[in-house]
Order: C-alpha cells, then structure tokens, then sequence
C-alpha cells in the first residue's frame, strides 16, 4: 500500500483533537484514527521515505495527535525502520517511552540488528534490563540473530538460559531463533531438545529443524523429521519441498522424490518455481533425464536459473554433448545466461580439451560482461589448464582484482594437471605467504605435487601442518597424504597411516592397493584386496582394476582368475577400464587366448581396451596381429588412435626389429593424425635403430627432438651402445644421464658393461668407484615362477628358497645334459683377464691333482 493511498483515506480523520465534537463524531471514527495512522507510519517505514514520515510526524504535532503513548511508539518505530537513531533517541528519551511498554526497547533492538550494529543491539537490551523492562517473545529472536552474527556462541548459551528461566522456550518464534542458531554450530542434539520443548509446531519451525539437519549433513535426519512432520499433520510448503527433495537428490532416494512429486501436485505446489527447479535437480542427479526432459518441456515459463538446473545435472551425470546442446537451446530461446550457467557448463568444455571452445565461451561472457565471480573465475581458469591453455589461465589469474582460496585451489591443481610441478608449489608457497587458510580440496591438489617433485620432507612437514589444522580426520586428505608417501618411497609409512585410519572407505581403500600394486611389492595389493572383502566394503571398477594390475605385476594367473569370475558374476563392478587391464594381466601371464576371449566379449569397447589388445599381440612379437587390429580400430570402430596406441604399434615394431614401419608409424603419427610425439615415442624410434645396429641414426633422432631428452631417451641409446660396442658414443649418453638421474643404478652398470664388451677394464673399475663414491648400490633384478598358486622368486646366486639345494642340482644336471648335446655357454660379458687368469691357474691346480679329470 502506497503513503498517497493512505493518507487519502486518512483524510477524513485528520482534524484537531479539540475540534471534534464528542457528540456530533461517531464511535467509529475515533476507533479508526489509530489504526489509520498505523498505516500511515508503516508506509513511510522505509530509509528513502524517511522525509516523508517526519512530514508525518509535523502534521501529527501541529494538529496535536501526537502525546499519546501508543502513537508515540508507532512514530518511534518509523524511525526505528528508517534507521534514523537520532530521531529514535529524542522520540525515546523526550517522551520517556522507556517505561511505557516493551515495544519501544524492541523497534530499537531489531533496528540495530537490521542495519548491522549488533553490538548496540545487545547494549540496548542490558540498558533495558536496568530499567526494570522484562523481555517478551518479539526480542529474543533479534538478539539470538546478533549472536550468530557476532558468532558469539556464549551469548546465545546466556541468551537460551534466560529464555528457559522466564518459561519462553516453548515459544515458537524464540524457539525457532535458538534452534538454527544451535544448528549453525552443529549442536543438532541442543537443537533437538530445545525443538521438543515446543508445544505448537508449524511449518516454518519444522523448516528450521530440517534445513538445520540438512546443513549438518545429517540428511537421514531430514527424511525422519519430515517423515514425523507429515505424521502430525502439519501441510509442507514450498521451503519444506526445497529442503526434502535436496536431500533426495544428494542420495539419489528416486522413489521418495518421486512420492514428493506427487504430494507436490497434490498441494497445488507442483508449478512454484523453487519447488520445479529442486525436482529437475533430483531427476538430473538421479539420472532421470527423460523425466526432467518433460517436467521441464511441461513449465509455463522457464527462467535462468531452470535452465542452469538441466545444464547442471547433464554435466553433472557426464553427459557433456547433452548440456552443450541445452545451451545453444538456452540461447535461442531468449534466455540470456549468468555466471552461474557458465560455472556449470565449463566443465563440459574442459572435458573435450578443446581450446578454441574454451575461447569462445570466455568471448561471450566478455562481449555479454557477464561479472565474474570467484566461481566462474575459478571454472574459466580449470577450464584453460585442462585445455593446456597454461598462459591464458595465468592471465585470468593475473587480472583477479581479489583472489581466495577457490582460485588458488584451482590453479594448483591446474598446474598439477599440466606436469608444472615447482609452479603448482609456488603458488601454495604464496597462498601461505598471503596467511590465506587451506581447505581439504587444496591440501589434496598440493599432496599429488609433492609426490612429483619426491619432496618427502616437504611432504611430511605438510603432514604435520594438516595434523595441526584438524584436517587429519578428513578421509579423502588421509588418503592423499598415504598416496604421497607411497609415491615417494615410503611404503612403511603409508601402510602405518593406513592401518591408524580411523574409518576407511572405499576411496582409502582403493588408494592404498593401487599404490601397492604400481610398487615393488603386488602381492601386498593382493592381501589388502583380500582384507577389503573380509571387512565388507563392496569392490568397485577402481578396486577391480588395481587388483587385477597386481596380479599382472605378478603375475599370477590364478588370482586374476578369480578377480574375472567375480567380475562375471557381478556385473556392477566391471567397467571397459577393468576388462582392459583384466587383457593386459593375461597377456603377463602369456594367456593370448584368454586375453582376446576378454576382448571380444566386451560390449564397450574404447581407446584403452584397443591399445591393450594392440599392446598384447606387439609384446609378444605378433606385429601383423597387432596392425591388423589397428586397422579394424580406425576403419570399422572409428576410433581414432591416440599417443599410447603409436607408443604400443612402434614398440611391437621393436620386438621384431621391423625398423621400416616403425619409422613409418612414427611418422605417420604427427603427419596424418597430428599427434606429437612425446619423450616416449622418441625412447621407442631410439630403441628401434639401436636394435638393429643404426646407432648414428638413432643419435639423431635424439638431436632432432623438439625438447630436452630425459634420462628414459639417453639409457635407451646406451644400452644400444652396449649391445654394438660403441665406446665413444656409449660415453656421451653416460655423461648426460649422469647429470640426469646420478641415483639410478641401471645405468651405471649399463656404462659398466659398455666398457667391459670393449674391454676396457680400467673404464669398469672407474664408473665402480664412482658408484661407491656417490653411494649408489645396485638393485638386483630377480625372476619368478607361479608352481601351484604359489609364487617363487628368484636372484642371481640366490640360496634362501627351501629348496635352493635340490633345485641347483637338477639346475648342474640340466647343463651336463646341454653339454652333451654339445652346447657351448656364451659369458654375457667377457671376462676380465684377472678372472680368467685365475680359473686357468685353478684348473692347472686340479689336473695336478686329478689328472684323469682334466
């Protein structure tokens, strides 16, 4: 109601108190004026309209209404709404409203809260205290609310002990402040006892209970409470269908969603826009797209934030094409985008890594000046990094007028995602230089950094800050922090953080075999594979693949038998990822049969399950197979071939030694599918000619790579000099990789045999006294046999098995047999002429002894 309608019909009633008859006026009149007037000064309650309300408050005086007490507190009011304080002191204080009711105390309270003096809100109400005022039911709420604020979490224990003391925590409306207030610090036992206590419970304090459990993420809390609040009878509004169908949603519950649906339409609810945009979230999450698809084609009117629903949910379920084309849909039909349209749908841009889409979007929230965010600024920049658009993402960020700790998450775990590892370490560096705090999502994009740069020290001193934050009882943290340990050697700490968790889930679970499986010890994947189904956690796709990856580390067929028949047995844990690396442990354990039984059984099949079938038949040097299957990839699947699918063909190339078509696939990588070839692929061409005795060749492709060679490319060529004795060229792969990797003990033996096929003995001596000199020791390689489900490792001149004694004998009556048949052992390496020298000495010894035997 506008100030002009009522003062029109105020009109009437605005004449001098002494000028009315008593006689001649009627009774209604004078019951009227204060209620007239109340509208008036309601009208003019607002801060713009505060020059008007005090034009009010002058006709008032000047034809002598105001004196009395209740106008006077309407009056104060009005100022009170206004925020006006001057005008609220002299009204309070010159017409001493401070003993006349509760009301004027209250108008002040609230306004302070309104406009943000919480402080003074909480001083007035002491003040009034003194005064001997009692407090009613309307000024509990308003100081419970200065207490949140304030988080001031004493003032809400005094607050609640007062209100029990005066009997009004029965109330309502006081129970309703104190209860969200508990809730906002997790009390939800408090709130619970407090909500009991309330004699007569509608909708709007039933609402604060279930928002408040929802907030605590006790969501099975919500469905009880509103199961129990149906039980009383009490009608849900759109807040409540909002709350309940959330939760639904976060726990995919369908059924109960879709009763919800019904009670919606029920209720006569089913079109108010909060209630529509909550059901199409649920039938998003919950994979009900044809559903959403005609709840949403069924609305009268669609806005921004029902198309962001859809746009959400679709990327949300994976589907991206689906939400890029809900866009272009969006966009057609007049519905102009917001930053939260674009926060949403530049995942689905990220996922193809398309640069040039990623351009075009970040174009039309320029050409629109759509504001950014810290959201969208934080999505644009993940956007950029997973579309290895590295330099534009640094821009973003470089023009951020302010920055939190969304943005700085965002471009650590860009730079992580990009390999830029000390970049990613320097931005957590300046995050702790800005006294910035980081949350679990940041800790968790920093730990995989430190794991790349093997900075254990680092990384234990971040274990210790995580500790001293409280972030160590955070699963998805704890996992990240044995992921690390694990990556930097240091398999007995993880296995001790492991074992201290106190709840593992899935997700800690699958970490910890994974690790063990990518590490020296498989076997150890397998007994902690073992121990996740003893204790009754669900094997997943990730659980899966990483145990079927240890039993090809292994390998060892029988227990990957077993992993197959549970995956046939349980279709819900097997996925196209976990078929492809079920092919690859059969390849390990030489079962080709088997591995393309797997293959052709699939009903999906993708790049990695070709690349492991192609990757089966190279390695065990069936190249025409394995071209054959590339050949039925790209013409009849349509599948285009990626980085690994020319690293598995170019490799199977090296097995055969067919240095023609290795070239030729090399080449046709870049020239016909524009692919670059990465340190790999350059490793792999290397092989290829130092197998087949190219060493010149294979030196320059090493000079013509576009980047920097790694230790991988230079052990390559080396061990390709060794093979051919090429001493000269055999150092200058040495000196480099001495400079690349100085710790790894393969290459200084690689050097060392280098220089022993040439016989130079005085070279073997050196590069041994350089490993004692920079403590390098030797890792012994060892071979293995599966006998019965068991596993048997072997080292050279190993005596610790059982039975080492039985089987070097029938190892010495095998090589009697071989001589016989004439074989000639071949040495590996040429013997030093010390050596042979002093088997020559010793066999003369023996003759004397023995002659017969000579």
């Amino acid at each position: 109601m506008s100030i002009s309608t009522v003062a029109k019909r105020l009109a009437p009633a605005m004449v001098p108190y002494k000028s009315i008859s008593v006689k001649n006026s009627s009774q209604s009149l004078r019951e009227s004026l204060p209620r007239r007037l109340t509208l008036l000064l309601q009208a003019c309650s607002n801060q713009s309209l505060l020059r008007q309300g005090q034009q009010v408050h002058a006709f008032l005086i000047v034809n002598r209404v105001s004196g009395d007490s209740h106008i006077d507190e309407r009056i104060l009011g009005m100022y009170a709404m206004c925020a006006s304080f001057s005008d609220c002191g002299k009204m309070f204080y010159r017409h001493d409203l401070r003993f006349s009711s509760i009301r004027p105390w209250n108008s002040i309270i609230s306004s302070f809260v309104r406009n943000g003096l919480l402080n003074q809100a909480l001083s007035f109400y002491f003040k009034m205290l003194c005064f001997g005022v009692s407090p009613d039911v309307s000024t509990f709420p308003c100081l419970v609310k200065a207490c949140v604020a304030l988080k001031n979490f004493k003032g809400i224990e005094f607050l609640r002990g007062t209100v029990s003391s005066l009997g009004m925590d029965c109330n309502e409306f006081v129970a309703s402040s104190l209860i969200k207030a508990y809730l906002e610090y997790g009390k939800i036992s408090v709130a619970g006892e407090l909500f009991d206590r309330v004699l007569q419970k509608d909708c709007v304090i039933w609402n604060v209970m279930l928002n408040g459990y929802a907030k605590c993420g006790a969501l099975d809390s919500v469905i009880k409470g509103f199961s129990a609040m149906r039980m009383d009878q009490i009608s849900p509004n759109a807040v409540t269908f909002d709350c309940v169908l959330s939760v639904c949603a976060s726990k995919s519950l369908i059924d109960l969603g879709v009763q919800l649906h019904g009670l919606a339409v029920v209720s006569g609810l089913d079109f108010e826009g909060s209630i529509t945009n909550s059901l199409l979230s649920l039938y998003s999450k919950c994979g009900c797209f044809d559903d959403a698809s005609k709840l949403f084609r069924m609305m009268p009117r669609t806005d921004t934030v029902t198309w962001n629903c859809m746009i959400s949910g679709y990327v949300q379920s994976g589907l991206m094409e689906e939400s890029l084309i809900f866009f272009c849909e969006m966009i057609s039909s007049g519905v102009l985008p917001d930053a939260i349209t674009f926060s949403s749908l530049l995942p689905s841009v990220s996922s193809f890594e398309n640069l040039e889409y990623c351009r075009q979007i970040h174009c039309y929230i320029m050409r629109h000046s759509i504001p950014l965010d810290i959201f969208l600024t934080s999505a644009l920049i993940d956007a950029y990094f997973k579309c290895r658009g590295v330099s534009m993402a640094q821009k973003i960020f470089s023009q951020c007028n302010s920055v939190d700790v969304v943005v700085i998450t965002a471009m650590i775990s860009g730079y992580l995602h990009n390999g830029l590892y000390l970049d990613a370490a320097g931005m957590f560096r300046w995050l702790v230089k800005e006294k910035m705090s980081p949350n679990e999502i940041t800790l968790v994009s920093i730990l995989p950094v430190i794991s790349g740069l093997v900075a254990l020290k680092i990384g234990r001193e971040l274990h210790g800050f995580i500790i001293k934050r409280g972030f160590s009882n955070r699963c998805n943290v704890e996992c990240a922090v044995i992921d690390m340990y694990a990556k930097c050697g240091r398999m007995n700490l993880a296995y001790e953080m492991f074992g201290r968790l106190s709840k593992k889930d899935i997700v800690s679970w699958n970490s910890m075999i994974t690790r063990c499986s990518q590490s020296d010890n498989p076997s150890a994947a397998i007994d902690i594979f073992r121990q996740m189904g003893v204790s009754g956690v669900t094997f997943d796709c990730v659980s899966i693949s990483a145990a079927i990856s240890a039993c090809a580390n292994l390998p060892s067929e029988c227990y990957g038998k077993a992993i197959h028949g549970y995956m046939i047995k349980h279709s819900d844990a097997s996925d196209v990822y976990s078929e492809s690396t079920l092919i690859d442990m059969y390849a390990k354990c030489g079962n080709l049969k088997s591995a393309m039984n797997v293959f052709e059984m699939m009903k999906e099949r993708n790049i990695v399950s070709w690349n492991s079938i192609i990757a089966t038949y190279g390695n065990h040097g069936k190249l025409q197979d394995s071209l054959r299957l590339f050949g039925e990839m790209v013409e009849k699947s349509g599948i285009c071939p990626d980085q690994i699918t020319f690293l598995e063909i170019i490799s199977s190339c090296c097995h055969v030694g067919d240095v023609d078509q290795g070239v030729h696939f090399f080449r046709s990588m870049t020239e016909d599918y524009g692919i670059l070839p990465q340190q790999e692929h350059y490793a792999c061409v290397v092989d290829l000619f130092g197998r087949a005795g190219r060493l010149n060749e294979a030196y320059e492709t090493i000079k013509s790579m576009p980047f920097s060679p790694d230790a991988g490319v230079w052990g390559t060529l080396l061990g390709a000099c060794r093979l051919h004795k090429d001493v000269d060229l055999a150092k200058v792969a040495s000196s480099r990789l001495m400079d690349l990797d100085p710790q790894n003990s393969g290459y200084y033996v690689l050097i060392s045999n280098a220089h022993a096929n040439a016989a130079e003995w005085g070279g073997v001596t050196k590069v041994r006294s350089l490993m004692k000199e920079r403590g390098v020791q030797k890792i012994p390689g060892y071979s293995w046999v599966e006998i019965n489900k068991v596993t048997h490792l072997f080292v050279s001149g190993d005596v610790n098995h059982p039975n080492s004694s039985h089987i070097y004998s029938l190892v010495n009556l095998l090589l009697e047999e071989l001589r016989l048949e004439g074989y000639i052992p071949q040495p590996y390496l040429p013997l030093h002429p010390e050596s042979t020298k002093k088997k020559l000495n010793s066999a003369i010894e023996k003759g004397m002894r023995d002659p017969d035997k000579v």
